[in-house]
């Protein structure tokens, strides 16, 4: 079973949930309720969390997992350019194209890890999906890569003393009515110790996986929390 929205829908959801929370972000007053009922966690582990009143995480047995997909922040290519006068130096699209595939792929196996790890979650496939699954929809958005390693027959090195910042946007939905249960929103910059340091894609990599795997840590401690009383039981039941 799978009835809730396709993806070009919640893209078009996500921009606007993001456009109504960088809103009231601006005043540094997060809203305590959302647009679509959802209220503020107060002291969350992990920047804002957001829940559905009455809402039950125990109620629903498995998992499904969308791909991670991944939005540049405004302007960065723009940006990027500005200061790159020669062309074998600036940034194309097909790189912008290869940085969102790398860094979604990369979202989804680190969310795909932390599920399956044991004690593991069920996981199923968005196709099987039934009403006791929920749906995780992870969203990695206003990425901002500093220094974009960049394919050019020049011999040119990038110094920074970091790599960028990201901010993750998760969704999770019931599989059945595809209803927003909770949602996530926390933004990462990652710091070399304000040391200068070679930036390149291996580097890069290296510090979107080291937030990546934070973000994922953070969601396994949180779902054994929750779901405690019942690993334990399902692994005594094995035993």
């Amino acid at each position: 079973m799978r009835t809730y929205e396709g993806k070009i829908g919640i893209h078009a959801f996500v921009a606007a949930s993001l456009a109504l929370f960088l809103g009231a972000c601006a005043t540094n007053a997060p809203p305590e309720t959302t647009h679509d009922g959802l209220v503020r966690k107060p002291d969350a582990a992990v920047g804002y969390v957001y829940v559905k009143p009455g809402v039950d995480a125990r109620d629903y047995e498995d998992f499904a997992l969308e791909d991670c997909d991944v939005a540049f922040r405004k302007n960065w290519l723009r940006d990027q350019n500005a200061y790159r006068r020669s062309p074998s130096q600036r940034v194309k699209q097909e790189d912008m194209d290869a940085i969102r595939s790398k860094l979604g792929e990369m979202c989804t196996e680190e969310f795909t890890s932390v599920l399956t790890r044991e004690p593991a979650y069920e996981l199923v496939s968005l196709d099987s999906a039934s009403a006791t699954t929920l749906v995780l929809r992870p969203h990695i958005i206003d990425l901002d890569v500093v220094a974009p390693d960049v394919k050019s027959p020049s011999m040119t090195r990038t110094y920074t003393t970091e790599s960028g910042e990201m901010t993750l946007f998760l969704e999770i939905a019931d599989a059945a009515t595809g209803e927003t249960l909770f949602r996530i929103v926390d933004r990462r910059r990652n710091l070399n110790s304000m040391r200068l340091q070679w930036s390149n894609s291996v580097t890069n990599a290296a510090d979107a996986r080291r937030v990546l795997n934070a973000w994922g840590e953070q969601l396994r401690q949180g779902l054994d929390r929750v779901y405690a009383g019942h690993h334990n039981s399902a692994a005594a039941e094995q035993e």
